[in-house]
């Protein structure tokens, strides 16, 4: 059962969808070292919870997530050495590995302010739906820090293509959800106070859809990333037709034919 201390978790046994919150609302729900590593082995448990269909992440309060908190991360890390850095960051690389590897689509509701690791948590998502205060950053070089920071090199120019990531990572300046829909990071933009509901919407969407069919396409998105277009034509050929033997391509099928919604697994 999964049972986090350090933000809240919801499952709907009914729909299959599990709601993460982060909870640190006072704080714009910065990361402490407590919340990065419960969230990687939350997301890391949720890949074989068989309960789970859709996951969705959002945040409490007025923002989703302002990146690492100050006091409890960004200060202490000048007490460690190299060794202990790089624990850190790997830590932090893993918590996008075990999103990206979740089999389960994870839906971000983005309500507020996105920056820092929070705008690199909600590019790991498979889908951002944002509310109209939800301004985006990636600090990390206002900071003196690199902009290729958890993975945000390379999976930002595969969203919004090279000029774009580049413009974003090398000035973390902050863009409006507006413009982050309209170059492609945001999926949506709702009202203010609407993300949650919306990203919901989609989410229950999703959890009648064929569960295995959709974590194929998933994988095939992260592994074809890396391959050349041959490679990916015959991967997909080889995937294509294993799916057309499982189940569910049959009860699509018979609930064509028979005029209903079809029931997949």
């Amino acid at each position: 059962m999964i049972e986090p201390r350090s933000f809240l978790y919801d499952l709907d046994t009914e729909t299959g969808v599990a709601t993460i919150t982060l909870n640190r609302p006072e704080r714009l729900n910065a990361l402490t070292f407590e919340v990065y590593d419960e969230l990687r082995n939350t997301f890391y448990a949720l890949h074989d919870e068989p309960e789970v269909r859709v996951i969705v992440v959002t945040g409490s309060g007025r923002g989703f997530c302002s990146g690492g908190d100050v006091e409890d991360i960004i200060g202490r890390l000048f007490e460690r050495d190299m060794r202990g850095l790089l624990e850190f960051t790997r830590m932090t690389c893993d918590l996008v590995l075990s999103i990206r590897r979740c089999r389960k689509p994870v839906i971000a509701a983005l309500n507020g302010t996105v920056a820092g690791a929070g705008a690199v948590i909600a590019t790991a998502c498979d889908m951002r739906i944002g509310a109209a205060n939800a301004k985006i950053a990636y600090l990390f070089t206002r900071v003196g820090l690199s902009g290729a920071d958890m993975g945000a090199a390379w999976m930002l120019p595969r969203i919004v293509g090279l000029a774009r990531a580049s413009e974003l990572l090398m000035t973390g300046d902050f863009i409006s959800a507006e413009e982050a829909h309209r170059i492609g990071l945001y999926n949506r933009v709702v009202p203010e106070g609407e993300s949650l509901a919306a990203a919901t919407e989609l989410a229950l969407k999703l959890s009648k859809g064929p569960s295995f069919a959709i974590e194929i396409t998933k994988d095939a998105l992260n592994r074809e990333a890396s391959m050349d277009l041959a490679g990916a034509l015959e991967a997909e050929a080889q995937i294509q037709a294993a799916l057309m033997l499982h189940p569910d391509f049959r009860e699509s099928y018979d609930a064509f034919v028979e005029k209903r919604p079809p029931n997949f697994l």
